[in-house]
């Protein structure tokens, strides 16, 4: 029988993940998913241990994208065959992928049984000692594994009827429940790979923390059978490095039993790995509710922890009381606040209303991280005279989207605040910056929609055009050009916001005559195009 081959999945969407596990029966076809990562970071960090023969990346993820996984695993690991998968927008990035040796790529409309297949089996030709139609050979129907069995049903496939019969008779008790545990983040964060040092090092914590896992997976399976006898008990492959998922079936009188287990393994492991975290799904009767569980149950509990960081076990039936649902942030108000620079009301309203904010455990996580950077975005342009900010805006951007926790992410606001208040008092005390560009600013701010222009602002406050030119280099680092865009991007930004004016109609309600040179200017300062602004800012004040 042919060796079989190994798939390693990397793709910063779970469903997407999900879908590629589940469109083929992989072994019966001669691979095996050995494993899945949520970024390059996480995949480069995983190879020594899973060693896959191939990898199935996507193009654009955060920490590190698949353009520097492909050419680090070329360098690293030459053998080890790519295929990428990419959307028709993003074909520019795959054309340098394949510099780096890409064995083929997917476009995800066409992602579906038949083609993968193909790309798969193509790419296994390359791979010496794999090669099974080389030799005339198809791969052997794999055996039935129950792991795999219920790896398909977690997702919503149908089994045949003798994998089915094959299920129950493994698991004939009447209660199910998934226990889950991860021990935190696999490598450094912020290693990008590209130093051979760091690459070592995170390679160094990927082993460590296989070894952490393999460990605490012992003593959780252990403790499961001497305190529930009979207690059958079942790990899900495929999972993320750092995390495993267990189905477990048992008597349902022997529920309080697995709980005080539960319990008792998160009290003792605590305090060997203090980044240690378990969940444990509600209860139920029928595996024919595997895959409905697994979504409302099993997945809720893994975006509560975003929330729930410092709970070492979170229990479907257990969960704090749930918190009033919030109004929205007055985020009008809020930026009037900084115009009048009544910082400290403004913060702290902030302040309250984040805190509040990120005690909605079933809250959505993007909406929360959206929700911060949209206030830094504001912050930032109502400053956009304090170039440090401006400088320093797509760095919390990337921090907040790459937060593992709510807290985490309220730290980066918090630290962004702080200093705003800082460089915003050493600007009032600069000598000779306060009196006649408060002026020219305000002035800025009610004429915006106007066509102004240095010359006309010059001879409004009779100075010398080459002098006005100066006065905004010096205290605002920006020219005058440049300052009434990022007021005007700001405002164009808010309207788009509100979601009433058409786009079409509100660059010249924000003073520019020209529509498509305003959506050039506004794609440069804010990094969208307003349609797409839009779409990712609608209702998030």
């Amino acid at each position: 029988m042919n060796q079989i081959c190994k798939v390693l999945i990397v793709d910063d969407e779970i469903l997407v993940r999900q879908g590629i596990k589940y469109v083929l029966d992989w072994e019966r076809e001669g691979f095996q998913i050995v494993g899945e990562a949520a970024n390059g970071q996480e995949a480069l960090n995983s190879l020594q241990t899973l060693q896959p023969h191939i990898i199935i990346t996507d193009i654009v993820m955060p920490v590190m994208d698949g353009e520097e996984l492909t050419r680090l695993v070329k360098r690293d690991y030459p053998a080890t065959e790519v295929i990428v998968l990419s959307s028709f927008s993003e074909f520019h990035y795959v054309r340098s992928t394949f510099q780096n040796g890409v064995a083929d790529y997917i476009l995800k409309p066409k992602l579906e049984a038949g083609s993968l297949l193909q790309v798969l089996q193509k790419t296994r030709e390359r791979i010496p000692g794999l090669g099974a139609s080389a030799a005339g050979v198809q791969p052997e129907a794999a055996p039935q594994r129950l792991d795999a069995l219920l790896s398909r049903m977690i997702s919503g496939y149908r089994l045949q009827p003798e994998g089915e019969e094959f299920v129950k008779q493994q698991l004939p008790q009447d209660c199910f429940s998934f226990l889950g545990w991860e021990t935190g983040r696999t490598g450094p964060a912020g290693v990008t790979g590209a130093d051979s040092n760091a690459a070592t090092a995170g390679a160094d914590n990927a082993d460590n923390d296989a070894d952490a896992l393999a460990a605490i997976t012992a003593a959780v399976t252990g403790e499961l059978e001497r305190s529930v006898p009979g207690l059958m008990q079942c790990i899900i492959p495929g999972g993320e490095p750092n995390a495993a998922l267990m189905l477990v079936n048992l008597q349902e009188e022997q529920w309080p039993a697995l709980l005080r287990a539960v319990n008792k393994l998160a009290q003792a492991l605590a305090g060997q790995e203090p980044e240690l975290r378990l969940t444990l799904s509600r209860a139920f009767g029928s595996l024919s509710g595997v895959a409905a569980v697994y979504q409302e149950s099993v997945l809720k509990l893994r975006q509560y922890r975003f929330f729930l960081p410092d709970q070492v076990l979170l229990v479907h039936d257990e969960l704090p009381q749930r918190e009033a649902q919030l109004p929205k942030f007055n985020l009008t108000q809020f930026t009037e606040q900084l115009k009048r620079q009544q910082l400290e009301e403004a913060f702290g309203d902030l302040h309250q209303h984040v805190d509040a904010l990120s005690r909605q455990y079933d809250g959505d996580v993007f909406q929360f991280k959206s929700f911060l950077g949209n206030i830094i975005f504001n912050v930032t342009n109502q400053f956009s005279h304090l170039g440090e900010l401006e400088e320093g805006k797509y760095g919390l951007f990337r921090a907040i989207d790459e937060a593992g926790s709510a807290d985490e992410a309220v730290q980066v606001l918090d630290h962004f605040l702080a200093r705003v208040m800082e460089l915003t008092s050493s600007a009032a005390l600069t000598p000779g910056s306060n009196a006649n560009m408060t002026k020219l600013l305000q002035y800025m701010e009610e004429h915006y929609a106007e066509p102004l222009s240095l010359t006309e602002l010059a001879r409004h406050f009779h100075f010398n055009p080459s002098y006005l030119s100066s006065l905004f280099t010096t205290y605002n680092q920006e020219g005058f050009k440049e300052h009434l865009n990022t007021i005007r991007t700001g405002k164009a930004a808010e309207l788009l916001r509100a979601g009433e004016a058409p786009i079409s109609e509100i660059s010249s309600m924000v003073g520019y005559g020209d529509h498509s040179y305003f959506c050039k200017v506004f794609k440069k300062y804010t990094g969208l195009s307003p349609s797409g602004y839009r779409r990712q800012h609608y209702g998030q004040e």
